[in-house]
């Protein structure tokens, strides 16, 4: 006979207080284990992104190296050997011009001076500056007349005064030509402001953009030269006399001198000039204004009108004698 027989569950044991530490001990060892993973995982994506971040800068500092030494220097238009030849000399008084009020009071208080002294004194004084300069016309060829100028150089400043009326009328007259070298010598004597290498920039945008106004703005920076060891002409000043001595496209002059878009440029062609100036026998730049005729450096008086005309056509007589052939014997029979 059979029959079903029931057993009954057997219960399942207390755990052990011991076995109770063994599960908490090897809870605690899963939770630590997952906090070290997720404490590693962070380290390699911080470690990650540093890596990351650091290639991009690298990236963009290379980029930006390689982009401005490739970029080319800026430089003007109208150059030749770091020169501006003058293709204008109108708009500065020429030779003949009337007096200015200034002149004519200088003249009246000479006179006044002169009439307190020795009357033979006086009368000799009034003879002088009666005399005018009387400016010859160079030996047949060309003159090559170069001026190294520093808008900072009170030199610079007397030479072109004294010679501004001879120079404009030899360019008139085809007996010479004439360009200005703007340099920048004197850049730490303006308080900080490096107003030479600012001043020469500007008289490169106004040779680049307005090149027949150059002359005019040369000889304006030239006369109303600031004084040694003051801050100098700001940028929107230099560009102010720009303007009013007449550029063509004032607004893109203007700008062109604010930004100092040839200051580079101008600081480079100090340097070439410092190391040698072309077409010279071993001659390089050592002070401003430096005057060259046909490659000859002039080490006269700077404000002596007739001491450099005559310079003048001691060089251009001796460069036409040497051009012109010895007339060859005739034979005799």
């Amino acid at each position: 006979m059979s029959h079903d027989e029931s057993t009954p569950d057997t219960p399942t044991p207390e755990p052990t207080p011991e076995d109770r530490r063994h599960a908490v001990r090897a809870k605690a060892k899963q939770v630590q284990q997952r906090q070290s993973r997720t404490r590693l995982i962070q380290r390699v994506s911080l470690a990650t992104v540093a890596v990351a971040v650091v290639a991009a800068v690298a990236v963009v500092i290379t980029w930006t190296v390689s982009s401005n030494a490739s970029r080319p220097l800026a430089q003007p238009a109208n150059v030749s050997d770091d020169g501006f030849e003058v293709t204008d000399v109108t708009g500065v008084g020429s030779v003949g011009a009337e007096p200015t009020t200034a002149e004519l009071d200088e003249d009246a208080a000479a006179d006044e001076e002169s009439a307190d002294g020795d009357d033979s004194s006086g009368s000799a004084a009034m003879s002088a500056q009666a005399e005018p300069v009387e400016t010859e016309t160079p030996e047949p060829g060309v003159v090559d007349i170069r001026i190294y100028v520093d808008y900072l150089s009170s030199g610079a400043k007397d030479f072109q005064v004294a010679n501004v009326q001879q120079l404009q009328k030899w360019v008139s007259e085809d007996a010479a030509t004439l360009s200005y070298y703007p340099v920048a010598m004197l850049t730490a004597k303006s308080n900080g402001t490096k107003y030479s290498l600012r001043a020469a920039s500007a008289a490169a945008c106004m040779a680049h953009h307005s090149p027949d106004d150059f002359f005019k703005y040369n000889d304006t920076l030239l006369r109303q030269q600031p004084d040694l060891d003051t801050e100098g002409y700001s940028d929107i000043e230099l560009a102010d006399l720009a303007q009013a001595s007449g550029a063509d496209e004032p607004q893109t002059v203007r700008d062109c001198i604010v930004e100092e878009r040839f200051a580079a440029w101008a600081k480079s062609a100090t340097d070439r000039a410092l190391d040698g100036i072309p077409d010279t026998d071993d001659v390089s730049l050592t002070g401003t204004p430096m005057v060259l005729v046909n490659g000859t450096p002039y080490v006269g008086a700077l404000d002596d009108a007739k001491e450099f005309a005559q310079f003048v056509l001691t060089v251009s007589s001796d460069a036409y004698y040497k051009a012109t052939p010895a007339p060859t014997p005739t034979p005799t029979s």
